[in-house]
């Protein structure tokens, strides 16, 4: 009788073990699929340099992304630090 109750609750620790990984792989591959549409450009437009070198003096862009909204997704450098800054067409650093 012992073994019997210890197999199902092994049993029952299992299937919910099984549930709670699959709730968490799902989450994941949500977050994936809501990513904004941004598309890398070579350049950008010059109030943008202008405003990133007053905002972070040794600035470096590495990268540059732009969506439908023109809004612009940089990866910059400054230092040893790297990070990723969000601005308008105008160079306004925008909050996300």
């Amino acid at each position: 009788m012992k073994k019997l109750i210890l197999s199902a609750a092994i049993v029952l620790g299992s299937l919910s073990m099984q549930a709670g990984n699959t709730i968490v792989t799902h989450s994941v591959l949500q977050s994936v699929n809501t990513q904004d549409e941004y598309k890398e450009v070579d350049a950008v437009p010059a109030a943008i340099k202008t405003a990133l070198d007053k905002a972070y003096p040794g600035v470096k862009l590495e990268k540059a992304f732009v969506n439908e909204k023109k809004e612009y997704k940089i990866e910059i450098t400054v230092g040893d630090k790297k990070s990723t800054v969000y601005t308008d067409a105008s160079g306004n650093i925008l909050k996300k």
